[in-house]
């Protein structure tokens, strides 16, 4: 899975995106490219007030080390302000999405030519092109 990205959903059931970050008691983390995706973690939190209570958010940006994007509900400012300083884009979805419904439009905006955010996150994940070493060459380019 080259072109693989981490996205995480906030859910209670591993099927339905249904938490609001901030208090979200799981998190499903997956895997994805144009073609297959696959479950990388289950993570389970306690219960959480969903405000009051900045701490928490530190041990779920931890947990959303590596990842482009999150998915949930809702998310409270101070917490976009810090995934966002992560490089991780949240995503808010409507009550009722599923996990499922939502790796397949994922997986068809990377075939059809991803938004910003995802064209950023798949060169991210990429390494670098050696070719352009190549090209330096044939240009005359001598160390």
């Amino acid at each position: 899975m080259e072109t693989a990205i981490k996205v995480a959903f906030a859910t209670t059931d591993m099927q339905h995106v249904n938490q609001h970050f901030g208090s979200a008691r799981s998190f499903a983390v997956y895997a994805v490219d144009p073609e297959k995706f696959e479950m990388l973690e289950a993570a389970q939190f306690g219960e959480l007030a969903q405000d009051g209570n900045e701490d928490k958010l530190s041990v779920k940006i931890q947990l959303l080390e590596g990842c482009a994007a999150v998915y949930c509900q809702a998310i409270g400012a101070s917490a976009v302000k810090q995934i966002v300083a992560q490089g991780i884009q949240p995503i808010k979805v409507h009550e009722g999405c599923t996990i499922q419904h939502l790796i397949t439009d994922l997986q068809n905006e990377m075939r059809s030519g991803p938004s910003s955010w995802l064209a950023k996150a798949i060169n991210q994940n990429k390494g670098p092109d050696s070719s352009r070493f190549d090209e330096m060459e044939n240009d005359g380019w001598q160390e």
